[in-house]
């Protein structure tokens, strides 16, 4: 658990600077900003999706997958309980931070590979590197977006700790085509959360988000058809 401890760390220390930054940074300059971080976004998800090695297994992914978010209201169900946490600490800006980082920091390739390796193997190297990579993030999301960014720390803590500590068990059915189309999905995800950045389009991305982990079902489906 040290790679994920580190990246709790990391996620709230960065945040945390980008607080005390956020009071040098002009209020004129966010927008611009969010929009850089948006267009960055956008080229982390469009590289990440390329892993995917079977169109099908993505469509049908984010079909049955949007079915089941839809069906569960989990975008509503999720902002209702952040929005209640955004009212308790009167900052208007909590939900959009908090959604937003935890997105960027959770849902990608090196979140789920990284933590496996954690668990497997005990292979820290690429949640370390991540660790990098979300502290600089965390520092700049949070001095545009406020300290909803910081509680990103706890998401990033859940996922990425369940994830090593059930890797042993999982690991007979994560091989490495499955754990392609799982990021390639993840990073569909983050191109959505990019242009909601970049272009306000409102998508709704944690309806889509179970659709991250139906590969784990369709691609065993598929070799069982001859389909792979």
């Amino acid at each position: 658990m040290t790679g994920v401890l580190a990246n709790f760390i990391g996620v709230l220390i960065g945040s945390a600077i980008g607080l005390l930054a956020k009071k040098a940074i002009p209020e004129s300059w966010s927008d611009v900003i969010m929009k850089g971080i948006g267009l960055c976004t956008l080229y982390i998800g469009i590289s990440g999706a390329l892993a995917g090695e079977n169109t099908i297994i993505l469509i049908l992914s984010m079909v049955m997958g949007t079915v089941i978010g839809e069906g569960f209201k989990i975008e509503e169900r999720f902002n209702g309980f952040v929005y209640r946490i955004e009212n308790k600490f009167k900052s208007g800006n909590f939900a959009n931070g908090f959604i937003t980082a935890s997105l960027l920091m959770c849902v990608g390739a090196m979140s789920i590979v990284g933590a496996l390796e954690a668990g497997i193997s005990g292979d820290n190297t690429l949640l370390l590197t991540k660790t990098v990579m979300d502290f600089i993030s965390a520092i700049v999301l949070s001095a545009s977006l406020g300290i909803g960014v910081g509680f990103a720390c706890i998401t990033v803590l859940i996922l990425e700790g369940g994830i090593v500590l059930i890797a042993d068990a999982a690991s007979p059915f994560l091989t490495d085509w499955v754990i392609n189309e799982m990021s390639c999905a993840g990073s569909v995800l983050i191109v959505a959360l990019g242009l909601n950045l970049v272009l306000d389009t409102k998508l709704k991305i944690l309806n889509y988000m179970p659709a991250m982990f139906l590969p784990l079902a369709f691609c065993p489906l598929f070799e069982a058809l001859g389909l792979a």
